[in-house]
């Protein structure tokens, strides 16, 4: 007779396939019954948006806002800007407007004979373009690569007077004196290629252009117009006298065409299904994770045409003299300290942070290491105090290289402003507003999403631009 056996209930039995059968209702099954815990919609374009934090916010009534400043006597310090074919480079024949002697000439066949008559060279680096006390041999425009200017000081030693690059120009004495000579050398610090009109050139076209002759000659006459260092028309005012002399008398002129910058707009249309809307409201509200979504990346694109756009965009409106090539590429702490000398009361630099990177490896190289300093609640680096904040909008050329932007900040400072206006209709932060513009027959509702902005800059010099940095180094 066979044993019976006697199964253990308290030892699991197994399967035919070897394993234990289950004894328990299992977490994945149990998960169909219990509230799962969620995140709000997460985006990776959300910056940290530093340019929109520090500018300080005007109030723009009407939509415009009109800088107002003394009269200013244009000299005509731009660059000018070149086309290529080939191996060949010519100067635009408008662009040699930019040219102060040159500047008002409205006729294109002048300047185009002018143009025609520039001859392409290609200097080696370390060569002299010119030399100090030498003749002035022509007018020179840098169409590519970067010259260093060197003056001699009072002990026979060699300072760098700065750096010229692409479209800037030297010689232009030359159109309106009579045998000037060279005050400082210009060596070339890279491979250059230079536009050059050269003298006996100049002298033939004065001769065979009488319009050319009589614009050099209303020039030279122009000249005595008092202005102070910065081309403002001057205030005639008299110090240090005794008796009774008479009094200069004087008054402040205007421009009377100053700048207006006009509110930009950034734009979208939302859209929402209802039934969304309706029925899939909870935990959270499907219309305002979509608006808020939408907010952020309206306010990206706001800061990217602060820095952009041609019209108003900060890197495009900075003037001439406050932009400044860097002395050897990458941005050193010379070229940092240049840039903020330009002006008074530097309240921040804004950089791309790949050029931050840069300029912490330039330190390093030094053996500085710069103090962070505490800005908004956040420790920055920063440079001679000044905090360095990032901007991913600053672009980063195919070549590697960038800007760093400098600026002073609010109106009572005549820095640089953003400009909003607030009190819109169905305002949903400041200076952006959210309208219902109704459901259509698939039961869509579509809201209008807009952001009213612009940004002004109240003296040049309250931004500067470091130019030509590079940050692959």
């Amino acid at each position: 007779m066979t044993d019976a056996v006697v199964s253990n209930p308290a030892v699991p039995q197994q399967t035919s396939n070897g394993q234990h059968p289950q004894t328990s209702l299992s977490t994945a099954a149990a998960r169909n019954l219990a509230t799962t815990t969620k995140s709000v919609p997460q985006m990776q374009e959300i910056t940290s948006r530093w340019l929109l934090r520090v500018l300080p916010w005007v109030q723009t009534q009407g939509g415009a806002y009109r800088v107002n400043r003394r009269l200013t006597h244009v000299v005509g310090d731009g660059r000018v800007e070149f086309t290529t074919e080939g191996d060949a480079v010519r100067v635009i024949p408008t662009e040699l407007g930019e040219i102060a002697q040159l500047r008002g000439i409205d006729d294109e066949e002048v300047l185009a004979a002018l143009a025609d008559r520039f001859e392409q060279r290609e200097i080696r680096s370390g060569e002299h373009l010119a030399q100090q006390g030498a003749p002035v041999d022509g007018l020179h425009l840098v169409a590519h690569g970067r010259v260093e200017q060197f003056g001699e000081g009072k002990f026979g030693d060699r300072f760098s007077l700065g750096v010229l690059v692409d479209g800037d120009h030297f010689g232009e004495e030359l159109l309106t004196e009579s045998g000037p000579v060279w005050g400082h050398d210009v060596i070339a610090a890279t491979p250059v290629t230079v536009l050059t009109l050269p003298t006996a050139a100049v002298a033939e076209l004065v001769e065979r252009i009488p319009a050319l002759a009589a614009h050099l000659e209303r020039y030279r006459a122009g000249r005595s117009a008092k202005t102070n260092k910065h081309g403002e028309s001057a205030i005639d005012i008299a110090a240090g006298h005794t008796g009774e002399p008479d009094l200069p008398t004087t008054f402040v002129d205007y421009e009377l065409a100053p700048r207006e910058y006009e509110l930009s707009v950034a734009q979208t249309v939302l859209r929402v299904h209802t039934r969304v809307a309706d029925l899939y409201n909870q935990p959270m509200n499907q219309m305002e994770q979509q608006l808020r979504l939408t907010v952020q990346a309206l306010r990206e694109q706001q800061e990217d045409q602060m820095v952009n756009n041609r019209e108003f965009g900060l890197l495009h409106n900075a003037a001439l003299n406050q932009r400044i090539p860097t002395r050897s590429g990458p941005p050193t702490p010379d070229d940092l300290d240049e840039l903020i000398s330009r002006r008074r009361d530097t309240r921040v630099i804004l950089a791309h942070p790949k050029a931050i990177a840069a300029i912490g490896r330039e330190c390093s190289k030094r053996g500085l290491y710069p103090t962070p300093t505490e800005y908004d609640g956040h420790h920055m680096p920063a440079w001679r105090g000044v905090p360095i904040l990032p901007c991913n909008k600053i672009p980063i050329t195919a070549a590697g290289t960038t800007s760093i932007m400098a600026m002073r900040l609010g109106e009572q400072e005549q820095g640089v402003v953003g400009l909003h206006q607030t009190g819109l209709p169905d305002e949903y932060e400041p200076g952006l507003s959210v309208r219902f513009m109704g459901i259509d027959e698939k039961a869509v509702m579509s809201y209008l999403v807009s952001a009213y902005f612009s940004a002004a800059v109240l003296v040049p010099d309250a931004l500067g631009i470091l130019e030509h940095v590079e940050i692959g180094r």
